[in-house]
Parts: structure tokens; sequence; C-alpha cells
């Protein structure tokens, strides 16, 4: 079989770059994408960042507090979700005219299969090429792309272009491209895992791939199996056309560290009406609950339970989500956020009996009834009155 042509796509800065595009202001200076750094006293953390914000040692993910004393005079911006989904869509809609094997990974990155559609190009090259020339006439921005025969070394050719490159790697020279690298860049290997391989003096890709991998999985289990056939140009992974949401959740971060046992229960019942329209907009229905709590210090802690039934009711998981919290045990913490996620759905939204109970059917009907006012009024249309 011929090898397949995978692409990888991924937006340049991408909130904070339709920001400078939107605001000629902007261009040039460090824009930082987040929550509010209320002068190095903000909670929550960097969504994106410019390439002159990351000058300065700010990148996404990092506490708002730090990148503000990272960087002062950056630009400070909220998250304007509903313009960078706008934008997004106008994206992949210039993805879809070069082939329909698209699995998106989030709003600004993708997998593209282009292994029967690449020949209208002549080659994977000029393909990518093009891709990258349209987003830039039409939409004004900067794209990334990594060529190759598997998704991983797609990925890692992507993150190496950027930003702005566009970097192709054939199945001849896969192993030349992939073994000098730092081991840390395969899929997989975090911090711990990279101090284990260290000590186990596997440095680079090309150590990982020449170790037995009866050592690697012994030391790591089904994981070193893993890394050792990824290591070895080994990833049968398709583009996943179509792929189904995995799970829905909603996180809080609040402003100061809290042991308001009344408000964080008003905190679980707010995320939990979030989940729950949000689950019933994409026609979901979900088994597992997960409660996110995040101490003071950052330490994080994860409560699950599993219903009988799939459900998207607010009552039921905000029921139970408050179970889980109330036994965690508190004492001498605060709490910094609180997250909700719902998961193990069904393909597709359907009854769980066919003998469903009438209450469950008039719970059915006022959910609808306050989705509806929601969409045509506005999430602050109608809520509890305890919120």
């Amino acid at each position: 079989m011929k090898p397949k042509i995978i692409l990888h796509i991924d937006m340049d800065a991408f909130f904070a770059s339709i920001e400078q595009r939107d605001n000629p202001k902007l261009r040039g200076r460090p824009v930082i994408v987040g929550a509010d750094p209320r002068q190095g006293q903000g909670r929550g953390v960097v969504s994106t960042c410019s390439y002159e914000a990351r000058v300065f040692g700010v990148h996404s993910a990092m506490p708002i507090s730090m990148a503000y004393r990272k960087c002062p005079g950056g630009v400070y911006l909220a998250v304007d979700m509903k313009k960078y989904q706008r934008v997004s869509k106008e994206i992949f809609d210039i993805l879809y005219d070069f082939t329909p094997d698209i699995e998106p990974i989030s709003v600004d990155e993708a997998f593209l299969d282009i292994s029967g559609s690449y020949h209208f190009y002549k080659t994977p090259y000029a393909t990518a090429l093009a891709i990258k020339e349209r987003i830039k006439k039409e939409m004004n921005l900067i794209a990334s792309i990594g060529i190759a025969p598997i998704k991983m070394a797609a990925k890692i050719a992507s993150d190496l272009s950027k930003p702005g490159g566009l970097l192709e790697v054939s199945q001849e020279k896969l192993f030349d491209f992939l073994w000098p690298l730092a081991v840390e860049k395969l899929w997989g290997v975090g911090e711990k895992s990279k101090q284990a391989l260290h000590a186990m003096n596997i440095k680079t890709i090309g150590d990982l791939a020449h170790t037995p991998m009866d050592a690697l999985y012994n030391r790591f289990g089904e994981n070193g199996r893993h890394l050792f056939e990824l290591a070895n140009g080994i990833d049968e992974r398709e583009v996943s056309v179509g792929e189904d949401v995995k799970s829905v959740s909603h996180e809080h971060t609040f402003e100061e560290d809290t042991r308001d046992v009344e408000g964080l229960h008003k905190t679980l019942l707010y995320l939990s009406e979030k989940v729950s329209h949000r689950l019933r907009r994409y026609h979901l229905k979900g088994k597992t609950l997960t409660v996110k709590i995040r101490a003071k210090g950052f330490q994080t802690y994860t409560r699950s339970f599993t219903f009988a039934q799939r459900t998207n009711f607010v009552d039921t998981i905000y029921k139970k989500s408050r179970e889980l919290f109330d036994d965690f045990d508190m004492t001498g913490t605060k709490i910094r956020l609180l997250g909700v996620k719902i998961s193990n759905f069904y393909d597709e939204y359907v009854q769980e009996s066919l003998f469903q109970d009438r209450s469950s059917e008039q719970k059915e009907k006022i959910h609808k009834a306050v989705d509806k006012i929601k969409g045509k009024f506005g999430e602050q249309a109608i809520t509890r009155g305890s919120l």
C-alpha cells in the first residue's frame, strides 16, 4: 500500500492573531487573550498570546497573574469565543474544498487526509501551499502545516515549522526526521515520562527506537509499547472523520480562593445548568459525571460517578455533583476552581427505554422550553432564583 499523505494544520496564535487582524493598532504589540489580569492579581489563565508576547516568556495555559508579571505592558483582552468560532468555521469551509477527510482537533487545529485528493494540485506540498495561500488571502491569517505519512509526524512537523511554515516529511526520510529529535517531542511524553526516559539514558526518539521493547514495557506497561511503536514510525491512527464529542464540561475559576460552601454549591448549580444546556444543544445524554476541584496551590482532584441511565437533566447532574463535592475533605484548604463534566455518550440522542416514565417526559418538556427561551432571548433570560 502507498503511504498516506496526512496534513496537520495549526493556526498561529489564533485568538491573538484575529484580534491583531481586526484592530491594526494591536499589530506588533504583545497581545494576551484570556482572563482579566487585574494588575497582577487576576485569576484564570492565558488562552492564547501573540508571538510578540512570547518574547517575554508568556505562553498558553500560564496563570494570568504570572503573564502580567512577565509582560505588564501587554494588551490584555477577554476571550471572544463567538468571534473565534465564526472565523474557525470559515477556515474549515476552505479546508473542505481540498478534502472531505478532516478531523478537527480544536477551533484552530485539524488533521487532513489528502491521499486521494492531492493530485488535483500535483503534489502534497503544492496542496498544502495552496491551503496556506487561500487562508492568507481570504482570512488574512497565517497557518503552519506539517505533511507526513503518519499523524504523529505531521503534528511534529507543523510544530517545528511555526510560525507560518510548511514542512514535508516523506516516508523515505521519516527516521531521518524523527530520530534526532528530543524524546519529549513524541505524543504522550510529558515531564515525568521525560525524566523517567532520561534515567534510562533515552534522550532522543532514536534512542527510544533502539531500546528493546521489553525494557520499555517492563518500565511503562502498555504505554511503553506504544512509545516504542511511535519512535519506529508505527502510527496506525486514521484521520477520524466526523469523530463524536467525547465529553461536555464547564469550569469556573474564582476571583479569590474560597471555602464558602453555599457559594460553592451555587457555582456547582451554575456549572450543571451550563453543561445540561450544552448537552441538549448537541443532542446528547451522558452516563458518567466528573467533578473537578482545584485547591489553593493548584492541586487538582477529580471525583466521578456513573449513573444507571444516561441523562442531561440539570437537577440530576447538580444533585450528584453536590454529593461528590460534599464528600471532598476541605479541611485546611480553599477552592480555586470547580468544574463539571459529563461523558460516556451514546452515538446519538436516544431514549433509554421505550417505557420512559411520565416524570421524565415532563422534565424533558421543561428543559426544552427553557432552552427555547434562552435560545431566543439569551442565557440570562431565565435562570433559577438561587442564582
